[in-house]
């Protein structure tokens, strides 16, 4: 089964998704964390943001290109995993995740909602990685994926640290 996947699509989501984290970040630096999290949380946003700029860079050098199905898939199913990601089904692009922030949330609260949002991202990039031909930067998405992975380890690190 041959599927051709527009990577516009796929690129703008995943840019889409650095820039909401990295608002998300920044939001979250203000709601009263000690400075150590501030700071951390101020880092982890500088890093989104360089995500971004790395799929803006892919999305700009792959334009106009269609990607063929580059993982056997003989039932389809990474196309309709595919479908749905863009489709808003599985990852809800549209809502901003900084919106969820009211001010009240206590520092736990807001690392655990990051972890999530760090995990459903990673999430989002396996299931690019194999569609991305080599020579747009498959290695660019798996070290986007090393770093979402870092981020994890931050934020657990800075959960751990509350409890001292």
């Amino acid at each position: 089964m041959s599927i051709q996947f527009n990577a516009d699509e796929i690129f703008e989501m995943a840019e889409e998704i650095e820039r909401k984290g990295a608002r998300f970040y920044r939001q979250a630096a203000q709601s009263g964390a000690s400075a150590r999290t501030r700071e951390r949380l101020i880092e982890l946003a500088q890093m989104e943001e360089d995500h971004l700029r790395i799929f803006a860079t892919m999305r700009k050098e792959s334009s106009g290109q269609q990607w063929a199905e580059t993982v056997y898939d003989p039932q389809g199913e990474v196309a309709l995993y595919l479908r749905a990601m863009t489709s808003g089904k599985v990852f809800d692009v549209k809502t901003d995740p900084s919106t969820r922030l009211t001010g009240k949330e206590t520092m736990e609260e807001i690392l655990h909602i990051a972890i999530g949002l760090e995990k459903d991202s990673i999430i989002f990039y396996l299931g690019i990685k194999d569609m991305v031909p080599e020579n747009l930067g498959r290695e660019q998405i798996d070290r986007i994926i090393k770093e979402e992975m870092s981020h994890i380890t931050t934020l657990n690190e800075e959960l751990a640290a509350l409890s001292k």
